[in-house]
């Protein structure tokens, strides 16, 4: 495992010594600063990114656009400043797969980046299985590729799981707890904001208005369930 750690110098140490003491196999790799960390992911191609929400020369949202933009990294962690506020909701709206608050323990640390490569690697399907195909929607188990009308949409590894959870389910209500239990774990089966967020990401990503929706239905106080098509 490769990781990409865009912060001071005493973060990236705290950080190294976290995951090389999990993954004694991890190679850490870093940057102080946001362009410095852009040229490295495209030369590097790392496994995740870890980045400060404020470096010398730009804050999480405007790093989060150019990653984004320039890289296939699967996984991006945001190191945030707010134990309360709008910024880790934002950083999740703009496509983080999580935001951790300064100071941060290292059993936190751990815990966050072990889940998310749980959920991002983990092996569900055959390789050769088929295609699930909506309308004009296809979504592959072999590649993670999701296409709509032909063109690819980019997800980030927990907005994919979400949307292959709803399509596998096609016309049925998939209850918020369920969901959230199955994605996130048990410990989140009440934080109906963490999904409302996630549906309203994917919801843009795939054009679908938020106001009158067509692919993704809400059930009002149970759950949400992805539009049976032809």
């Amino acid at each position: 495992m490769k990781v990409l750690v865009i912060s001071d110098s005493a973060v990236v140490e705290d950080i190294s010594f976290y995951l090389q003491l999990r993954w004694q196999n991890a190679i850490v790799i870093s940057a102080t600063d946001g362009s410095t960390g852009i040229e490295m992911l495209k030369a590097e191609a790392p496994d995740l990114v870890m980045a400060d929400s404020c470096l010398p020369d730009m804050n999480g949202l405007d790093l989060l656009g150019k990653v984004r933009e320039s890289s296939d990294v699967p996984l991006i962690i945001i190191l945030g400043q707010e134990q309360q506020g709008t910024e880790g909701v934002r950083v999740l709206e703009a496509g983080a797969d999580d935001y951790i608050t300064k100071p941060f323990s290292p059993v936190d640390v751990l815990a966050r980046v072990n889940a998310l490569l749980r959920r991002a690697y983990a092996v569900g399907f055959r390789h050769d299985h088929p295609p699930l195909i909506s309308g004009d929607l296809t979504v592959s188990l072999s590649t993670h590729e999701v296409l709509l009308s032909g063109k690819p949409v980019k997800l980030t590894p927990l907005e994919y799981d979400l949307l292959l959870e709803m399509v596998r389910n096609e016309g049925k209500v998939l209850a918020h707890r369920s969901l959230l239990e199955k994605l996130w774990g048990k410990e989140c089966g009440e934080d109906s904001a963490l999904l409302k967020k996630y549906i309203y990401r994917l919801r843009q990503k795939l054009g679908d208005d938020s106001r009158h929706p067509r692919l993704i239905l809400s059930e009002r106080g149970v759950g949400y369930k992805f539009a049976r098509h032809s």
